[in-house]
């Protein structure tokens, strides 16, 4: 059941997914046909990957900046240990967003996706991404090139994890075709958000 909004009110639409789960992709063909939505940049302590670029992919700080901001409790509306990194959504983020009258997309993980929807619970759209199949996921994992053995084994462990905390989120979806996918998410983001 999704909450109940205000016409007007603007929303957090999160989609979470396992890792190889296709969020990324949805999130960026959403920010292309909705220009009334923004992407949350997150923070994170993880090492840039090449092609990365700070404060458009993420914003890199060193681990002991993260744990200050954690520990002063004001900076982050979210944050998360996920796959030995901590990544974090700063209040700034949604405040601004919210001030210029964007709604504010977020591609992050089912912890993060808990603590966004127990702040701004009337505010928050969770949409769960799930893959076809636990072996379609695998073979996704390994075509990525570069993760390690144990690593993959990691992303697995976590993704088995995450779906079976997927019945709270307010919509679930099986990716098991792009086009078609993304036809679902974005019927309930243009009727959850009146765009």
């Amino acid at each position: 059941m999704s909450p109940e909004v205000s016409d007007n009110q603007l929303r957090l639409i999160v989609l979470a997914a396992p890792s190889g789960g296709g969020k990324t992709t949805l999130c960026d063909l959403l920010l292309k046909e909705f220009p009334q939505v923004s992407l949350s940049i997150s923070t994170t302590t993880r090492t840039k990957r090449p092609h990365e670029i700070d404060g458009v992919h993420y914003h890199f700080v060193a681990e002991d900046e993260f744990k200050r901001h954690v520990v002063a409790g004001d900076y982050f509306a979210e944050w998360a240990h996920v796959h030995n990194n901590l990544y974090g959504t700063a209040r700034s983020t949604i405040e601004s967003a919210f001030r210029r009258g964007k709604h504010l997309l977020f591609d992050i993980d089912v912890q993060g996706a808990k603590s966004l929807k127990a702040i701004y619970p009337r505010q928050t759209l969770n949409i769960f991404i799930h893959p076809p199949s636990m072996e379609v996921l695998e073979g996704r994992l390994r075509g990525r090139k570069g993760d390690t053995e144990e690593a993959i084994q990691g992303r697995l462990k976590n993704a088995r994890d995450e779906i079976a905390e997927s019945y709270w989120f307010d919509y679930q979806l099986i990716n098991h075709e792009l086009d078609k996918t993304y036809a679902e998410l974005r019927e309930i983001v243009q009727k959850e958000c009146h765009l």
